[in-house]
């Protein structure tokens, strides 16, 4: 197997990347879990049909992306390249969907777009993600906002990306701003790159993020969605910059950020970093309101969510960061100093551990020398050795040892061990 080489854009992670993963992983739940949240679990694979119609048959992803493919039974599937759209039919499927009630869920996993590799972008890629429903105001945008922010600080990487917000209106507004964008690069066509020319008529929207610099410059003076702003979409909008001010979260306005998918209304937001390619985006989201009955809700319910990139995160952060919330140095470390003593430690090794849940103890495996395996425990920075010989298995008892202090070692009963560590331990 060692000539078949992987999948191009997917990688395998292996310790330390993987320990890494695990630790942001847990930090990023943690604090969602603060906040209410509650973990949902999705398929990778759902029905090519699902994103054509939320994510939208002119978007880059749906048009080029999308690994799509047709099965046994004839059926269209595809490789879910975001989670939101899975996450609405999860949740109205299982009847969580429902007026005036409020569900603040998250989910992890792989997803998949066939992009051009590159640093950050890969065709296999993690994200962690949450979706709110229920709520429509303007605090749960700050909501999502201040949770990531929290994680950032947590993972010492909040001065390395920068909030950038914007708002696109309900539909009748963007709907409204669509044909004026329309109007005004129709008239400038011939300035327009051929990708912004097939992209007016399908998705204009999307030309306002484009890197052709010829094209930057005709957006210059193109009209903005926030002009386009009623009364209410404009109060929701000043709200949330006064909730964000207030908590201390440092954004910028983008009046040109829309992001990439079609059901977005309202709010969107982008957590960017600065790379040599040009900026990246690590964290992203907004408000869809329209997307539940898009996918088959009966009645409108208030919807607001973010992905972010585990991969683009995590290059962020300092090896020896994620090392250090990762160092649990084990609390208990188990040495025996014969076959017949090790084969006695396994009469209450299997206790001990149910007795010790959080606990870390590591048992010596691999033989050699009483001293040899203390010196194992002491470079393993364990509070405790347990010592097991000859005289411990006649006396049924462990020996005691003290790693970090200069307490007297003591003899301690087979049965009076567990509580005995709980003491100690506690």
């Amino acid at each position: 197997m060692s000539d078949v080489s992987p999948v191009k854009g997917m990688h395998d992670l292996v310790h330390p990347e993987s320990s890494f993963f695990r630790v942001a992983e847990d930090c990023l739940i943690e604090i969602l879990s603060s906040f209410g949240y509650q973990e949902i679990r999705l398929p990778i694979l759902e029905r090519t049909e699902l994103f054509r119609r939320s994510v939208g048959e002119s978007t880059d992803i749906v048009e080029k992306e999308m690994y799509s493919f047709a099965d046994q039974g004839g059926d269209e599937l595809s490789l879910r390249p975001e989670g939101t759209a899975g996450c609405v039919r999860a949740a109205l499927q299982k009847g969580l969907i429902r007026a005036g009630r409020t569900v603040r869920l998250w989910y992890s996993g792989p997803f998949f777009r066939r992009e051009r590799p590159q640093k950050g972008r890969y065709r296999q890629f993690h994200q962690l993600a949450g979706e709110v429903y229920g709520l429509p105001g303007a605090n749960a945008e700050a909501e999502l906002i201040l949770s990531n922010f929290l994680s950032w600080q947590r993972l010492h990487c909040a001065s390395k990306l920068s909030l950038k917000i914007n708002t696109l209106g309900n539909a009748e507004e963007r709907a409204c701003y669509r044909t004026q964008l329309v109007d005004y690069l129709g008239a400038r066509r011939s300035a327009l790159d051929e990708n912004a020319r097939r992209r007016l008529n399908s998705n204009p929207l999307r030309i306002l993020d484009s890197k052709n610099e010829q094209v930057r410059s005709v957006l210059k003076e193109a009209p903005k969605p926030i002009d386009f702003l009623g009364s209410e979409s404009r109060t929701h909008f000043d709200h949330l910059q006064t909730l964000l001010g207030n908590a201390g979260v440092p954004y910028e306005l983008d009046p040109f950020m829309v992001r990439g998918l079609d059901y977005y209304t309202q709010t969107v937001f982008e957590w960017v970093r600065s790379g040599e390619h040009g900026p990246l985006t690590v964290c992203a989201g907004g408000r869809y309101d329209n997307l539940i009955t898009q996918l088959g809700g009966a009645l409108p319910v208030p919807a607001v969510g973010f992905a972010l990139g585990i991969e683009r995160l995590l290059a962020l952060v300092k090896p020896e960061k994620i090392a250090e919330m990762n160092e649990q140095s084990p609390a208990v470390y188990l040495v025996s100093a014969s076959v017949r003593a090790e084969e006695f430690v396994w009469r209450f090794i299997a206790e001990l551990r149910r007795s010790l849940p959080g606990h870390k103890l590591l048992v010596h495996c691999g033989g050699g020398s009483l001293s040899s395996q203390l010196k194992h425990a002491h470079k393993s920075n364990a509070l405790l050795a347990l010592i097991v010989g000859d005289h411990e298995v006649q006396a049924d008892a462990v020996s005691l040892k003290f790693l970090r202090s200069d307490r007297v070692q003591e003899k301690v009963a087979v049965k009076d061990l567990s509580k005995r560590l709980q003491s100690l331990l506690a």
